[in-house]
């Protein structure tokens, strides 16, 4: 039976477990509204994470005859498609010396927080960026295929080549940007649950939105301020760590004397006939392993996994608008 992490909180008897569950729904909007089809069994072996699935190419159409003459035939086009989970998270170890003294901050409840965030980001970069191939520019390999490879040279990718990188721009190109938000919430079927971005293209999005009263805010059951163009709700998919620094998981390309730093919106529609998630059978979505701290040893090792991955069942249900000038050219 699908299930959302807020379902799969009720399934669980541990209050620890409980509170991970919350803090990954508090650190990302995306896992909070998700549903995840928890059908995954591996095998004996536990080799494999896969899952296949069908997915709707292009709709049926329908349209008029005339009297002794026949319907242009037409059929819905459907693909098998395949797609796996993959294990996120890590591990932190603690000193139970300084778990004992840590006083009003709590060292192992600090430290579980901040892995499961670095998690969360890992989850968004994998869902934009990822891709089952070993390799490739501008993806994380061996992961599952992200909406910038499932979308890419599909109808569902539109190109923008609006500059709003500054004030200027915006009061010139405002309402032309607000005609290319309309278009990319068109051209997702049905409603659209997101638009998820990074965090210099939100700022330009609520400015635009604001001129034209689109603009709302709102604060969900977790004190968290939620923002909305109309009644979709705008997420920053946040940085992810890679190794060195930290990027935007939705990239925006560098800027030169000549082109302008351009970046995308993606838009989605969650549920089991669009995007959503993948995970094990039960409620096994999001572990968790604390230590004993009266066992014998004197660090301690901690660890956080989330068991994901992504499938869109029609590709109608998701898209994305690229190529949007945010950053101004250098001089």
């Amino acid at each position: 039976m699908p299930i959302t992490l807020a379902e799969a909180k009720v399934g669980m008897t541990d209050k620890v477990n409980q509170q991970v569950v919350d803090t990954f729904r508090r650190s990302s909007l995306l896992l909070d509204r998700m549903t995840f089809d928890n059908m995954l069994s591996p095998g004996t072996g536990g080799s494999t994470l896969g899952y296949t699935y069908v997915q709707l190419k292009t709709p049926s159409t329908a349209g008029v005859r005339q009297i002794n003459t026949e319907y242009t035939a037409n059929e819905a086009k459907r693909e098998e498609k395949s797609t796996k989970a993959i294990i996120m998270g890590g591990s932190f170890q603690v000193d139970r010396v300084i778990q004992n003294t840590s006083g009003a901050v709590d060292e192992m409840a600090f430290q579980m927080e901040q892995k499961i965030k670095a998690t969360a980001n890992q989850f968004h970069n994998n869902v934009i960026n990822g891709t089952s191939a070993s390799s490739g520019a501008g993806y994380v390999p061996n992961t599952f295929d992200g909406l910038k490879k499932m979308l890419t040279g599909t109808s569902s990718e539109l190109s923008s080549g609006i500059d709003i990188s500054d004030a200027n721009a915006i009061g010139s190109n405002a309402y032309a940007f607000l005609d290319q938000l309309d278009a990319l919430v068109a051209a997702v079927d049905g409603d659209v649950s997101m638009l998820m971005m990074n965090g210099d293209m939100l700022l330009k999005v609520k400015s635009v939105a604001r001129r034209a009263g689109y603009y709302s805010r709102q604060e969900d059951a977790f004190g968290r301020t939620v923002e909305y163009y109309g009644n979709i709700p705008l997420v920053d998919l946040g940085k992810y760590y890679n190794g060195t620094k930290s990027v935007d998981v939705v990239d925006t390309s560098a800027a030169s004397s000549s082109t302008l730093g351009k970046t995308s919106i993606y838009a989605v529609s969650l549920g089991l006939d669009g995007f959503f998630g993948i995970s094990p059978t039960g409620t096994g979505v999001i572990q968790t392993f604390l230590p004993d701290m009266t066992a014998p040893g004197a660090v301690k090792t901690g660890e956080v996994e989330l068991v994901a991955g992504v499938a869109l069942r029609n590709t109608l249900k998701a898209a994305v608008l690229t190529d949007i000038g945010i950053k101004p050219k250098t001089a």
